[in-house]
């Protein structure tokens, strides 16, 4: 069992300033990003205005990338992520990313927590938990 952390949870933690608890969803097990989450995460550190916001997310950053084991994008997951873009209806966009990280976390059999649960939903076979409002 798994858990899949959107990358929208991890930079609303970051912007708060509030520390991160998956105590609710424990049920799931170990939780994990995808390597699409440690690629946004990292951008965000690269588009940094000031050396110390540059030095506060790569601290942030670097902890969540020790502390969560990020989830390769492997051929396997390619094709699931191949599969749901097809389904798609033709006028029915999903953000490329969350496509990305939807697609791993099928491939691993995990839910997806989010706060953008709305396009996720949209994507069959996915498990969305909304991280602002656990059930």
């Amino acid at each position: 069992m798994g858990l899949l952390i959107d990358s929208d949870v991890l930079i609303l933690a970051d912007r708060q300033r509030t520390r991160l608890d998956f105590t609710p969803w424990q049920q799931y097990g170990s939780a994990f990003i995808s390597a699409v989450t440690a690629s946004e995460l990292l951008v965000g550190v690269l588009r940094a205005q000031t050396e110390a916001q540059r030095a506060r997310r790569t601290a942030y950053v670097e902890g969540i990338l020790a502390a969560l084991p990020a989830l390769p994008f492997d051929l396997e997951t390619a094709r699931i992520h191949a599969r749901m873009l097809a389904d798609l209806p033709k006028n029915e966009t999903v953000g490329a990313h969350d496509l990305l990280i939807a697609a791993t976390a099928l491939r691993h059999g995990f839910p997806v927590l989010t706060n953008n649960g709305k396009d996720f939903r949209r994507l069959a076979g996915v498990t969305v938990l909304d991280f602002l409002n656990p059930q």
